[in-house]
């Protein structure tokens, strides 16, 4: 029996409104890297569902760089360390050095053409950035001459080696190297505003800068020496420009900006040879934050919305070819549904965002329309193909219904009477609502009932007109709702166990139930009709284990397989752990599942489905 990682369906780049989010490319333009919340995600640009995480950054990561040997990556947090580490597409991730930089967040790293040195800028209080070897962290030069936090660095790969930084201080610094020294201000004053990014073409003649006044220079790679401003043209950006990356010929690059626009120039003629413009109003969530330009034949480019979302762009084509869409923050909630034996992982997360997955191509789909405007706390969906509907709850105070098949908001949202904390849905198609001391019967949009409780209800689950709540006293209650029917007690457990009871789920012919506790034990109940176990109506609940007990923080999820003879579990421990009924003194442990805590599992016939806190969706291969 095992539990290894098939795939990773990676989170997406972190933003943020008017600063710039770097991107980067390997040398052969196969895999693109970014920061997410905590990690650093490697992913394939042919294949964006196959990817890699490097976790071992304890603060938000902020900033990845690709060596240009390919073997290695460096990347930098907000808490001025920068991580050397084994990124070799068969490589271990094994980290080869962590070094201090600043005492503040990096924004940028460099490689020089030997892979051997690095720079890293940013935010610090006594420096703002530093020069480094790759493989020791000695000093091999010293950043100078800024009076603010720099924003980017470059270095010329060619020798003699040339370094220049960028920043808030609207200066361009040049550096001579190794090791790299101040050497001068090249055009002090020409940029009127933040400079965001900066870089040297690959055959090291030029060397480019853009900022927040609109403005793009181009200078002598060797020298530093100003020689053209490129953006001087009526047809440039009206808005700050956050990034800039060559094309291989060094003849052109492409820019992004917070107009909304993606634009390519051809350096020589100081001219736009391409716009990309992104959506058909203004919306600040398509402001470009960040672009890079891999070194592929067909010429793709790569930007970054503030939303998240990464673009495809090629200059044959007026709009992106592929949109990359999933979650940049905590995933909060899982569902699944099945529409003509086509599975759909449903997720939500911690800003509202609403996501259908495509679990044959590993791709996802953001729910457009009148959605959550805060965290998603539940998502279930309905059974019936027939009103094949994913209800979602939210802490804006909502239930608001998808469509399944047209993946659209549809119908009003219900107004709840307090903080929804998970929702469930009957085979009539009823909604269950866990609210703050209620559960709360919904049929269409409107309230059907109320299930009676002595304790705060904290997880939900439903089989079936059976519907199980856990409370914060450790009671269980299954009762039978239909419509138009009072809801009605059919079993109880008094006290399950000493701690709130944080997750509940059936298996698929509802004959067993699994408890999950705040303190990381779960119980499995047999639920049958007859007069034995704990009873108080037509059910009986009769424990059939009490032995799975292995994690160490809440238990979040827990899903069974098709047969209910194994079940996976899910914990804030960010572990995931695989039980045997028959054996419940035996599990298989993946360690480390997801970073910060795993939030959600789901066991379908393709395998079992992740989700956690560091805004992944991991496919599982089982062999039992």
């Amino acid at each position: 029996m095992s539990i290894v990682t098939e795939n990773i369906l990676a989170a997406l780049p972190n933003t943020t409104r008017g600063q710039p989010t770097p991107l980067a490319a390997d040398a052969k333009g196969e895999r693109i890297a970014y920061a997410s919340n905590k990690s650093i995600f490697l992913r394939s640009i042919d294949n964006p569902a196959t990817s890699t995480q490097y976790t071992q950054h304890t603060a938000p990561t902020t900033v990845a760089r690709f060596a240009p040997s390919g073997f290695y990556c460096a990347s930098g947090d907000a808490s001025g360390v920068v991580r050397v580490w084994d990124c070799s597409p068969n490589g271990s991730g094994t980290t080869k050095g962590e070094y201090s930089i600043i005492n503040g967040r990096i924004n940028d790293i460099a490689w020089d053409g030997d892979s051997q040195r690095i720079i890293a800028v940013g935010d610090g209080k006594q420096r703002y950035g530093h020069c480094v070897t790759a493989d020791s962290g000695n000093t091999v030069g010293e950043i100078s001459g800024h009076s603010a936090q720099v924003n980017a660095v470059s270095i010329r790969q060619q020798r003699p080696l040339r370094a220049a930084t960028v920043g808030d201080d609207k200066n361009l610094v040049f550096y001579h190297g190794a090791p790299f020294k101040f050497n001068s201000i090249p055009g002090r004053g020409n940029h009127t505003n933040y400079i965001y990014g900066t870089a040297f073409s690959p055959d090291g003649t030029h060397l480019v800068s853009v900022g927040g006044d609109k403005k793009i220079y181009l200078y002598d790679g060797k020298t530093g020496e100003v020689k053209a401003e490129v953006s001087d043209t009526s047809d440039g950006h009206t808005g700050s420009i956050f990034g800039v990356s060559w094309s291989k010929d060094s003849r052109s690059i492409v820019t992004c900006s917070g107009d909304r626009t993606v634009k390519t120039w051809d350096i020589e003629a100081a001219k736009v040879t391409h716009t990309w413009s992104f959506g058909d109003n203004i919306n600040i969530a398509d402001q470009q934050v960040g672009v890079v330009w891999p070194s592929r034949a067909d010429g793709t480019i790569i930007s970054l919305s503030l939303s998240g979302d990464l673009n495809y762009l090629n200059e044959n084509s007026a709009k992106p070819t592929k949109i990359i869409s999933g979650h940049s923050k905590n995933i909060t909630a899982l569902s699944v549904s099945s529409l003509d034996s086509q599975p759909t992982l449903w997720t939500g997360d911690y800003e509202g965002r609403l996501c259908a997955w495509d679990i044959a191509k590993g791709s996802a789909e953001t729910i457009e329309g009148d959605g959550h405007t805060n965290i998603i706390s539940g998502l279930a969906a309905t059974t019936k193909s027939s009103n094949a509907q994913i209800y979602s709850v939210g802490w804006d105070d909502k239930i608001r219904t998808v469509d399944i098949g047209a993946h659209t908001f549809h119908g009003k949202p219900t107004s709840l009477n307090t903080q929804p904390k998970a929702v469930t849905c009957t085979s009539d198609s009823l909604v269950i609502v866990a609210q703050a001391e209620s559960v709360i019967v919904y049929r269409d949009g409107e309230e059907d009932g109320e299930l009676p409780l002595k304790s705060s209800p904290s997880a939900l689950a439903a089989h079936g007109t059976t519907v199980a709540i856990g409370s914060a006293d450790s009671s269980l209650r299954l009762y039978t709702v239909k419509p138009g029917s009072a809801p009605r007690q059919a079993a109880a457990v008094d006290k399950v166990s000493a701690t709130t009871i944080t997750a509940l789920s059936f298996s698929a012919d509802g004959s067993l139930l699994a408890v999950g506790t705040a303190a990381g034990k779960i119980y499995v109940y047999k639920i049958s009709s007859g007069l034995t176990g704990f009873v108080t109506g037509s059910v009986s609940v009769d424990l059939v284990t009490d032995r799975w007990s292995a994690h160490t923080g809440k238990i979040t999820s827990i899903a069974f397989n098709p047969e209910g003879t194994h079940a996976v579990s899910g914990s804030l421990d960010t572990n995931i752990h695989l039980w045997i009924l028959n054996e419940p003194g035996k599990r298989i442990k993946a360690t480390n599942a997801h970073k910060e805590g795993v939030n959600g599992v789901a066991w379908l016939k393709e395998g079992v489905y992740s989700t956690g806190a560091d805004a992944t969706i991991k496919k599982w291969k089982v062999s039992i």
